[in-house]
């Protein structure tokens, strides 16, 4: 599955949210997706169109203008079929060093995060 934004929301910690960090945007064809995790929690939420599914063992890979993120098969549900989302952003939106912390929060202990920053 494939997903274009401009502008990447995050938050590395939410102090209103009990901490929670969260990757969220919005595709230009209106879908939504979210990527959130409570630091006391063992799993993440995905939510894609307002359908939340809860997930461990994620992998998720950031390069400059790309988030790929891959789930197992048996979870391929929560992408709507696929197992497998891509989003591609505009880098001069994003910080991307606050994406990165937040995604580095998101999957401690739970996922794996790859870098493919510069």
């Amino acid at each position: 599955m494939k997903m274009k934004t401009a502008l990447l929301i995050v938050n590395p910690c939410d102090d209103e949210e009990d901490n929670m960090a969260m990757v969220c945007c919005h595709s230009a064809q209106g879908e939504m997706f979210l990527m959130s995790r409570y630091p006391d929690e063992d799993e993440l939420e995905i939510t894609l169109d307002g359908e939340p599914s809860t997930l461990d063992g994620v992998k998720v890979t950031l390069s400059p203008t790309l988030l790929k993120i891959e789930i197992a098969a048996a979870d391929a549900d929560a992408l709507n079929g696929d197992d497998v989302l891509e989003i591609t952003f505009d880098a001069d939106m994003v910080d991307l060093a606050e994406v990165e912390e937040t995604l580095q929060n998101i999957l401690k202990g739970t996922g794996t995060y790859i870098s493919q920053l510069a």
